[in-house]
């Protein structure tokens, strides 16, 4: 199957990156946090796989559908 990208859906600040490059996910598991109006929005992810890489460093500015990482499915 295609790597799938995981997508932030609020502009904002990354909080947290808890799951490291390598780890298995299932589906639903927060693979990072976004901080945008005072709140931390978890980006989960779509579906199980393979924490293939992440394209965000902790407190980055990131835009409304920006890609935060890609799982290996």
């Amino acid at each position: 199957m295609p790597d799938i990208k995981i997508v932030t859906e609020v502009a904002g600040r990354v909080c947290a990156l808890p799951i490291e490059v390598g780890a298995s996910v299932g589906d639903g598991d927060d693979i990072a946090f976004v901080e945008a109006m005072k709140m931390e929005i978890p980006v989960a992810s779509p579906a199980a796989g393979m924490l293939k890489s992440i394209l965000v460093s902790l407190d980055d500015v990131v835009a409304e559908g920006q890609i935060l990482a890609i799982l290996e499915t």
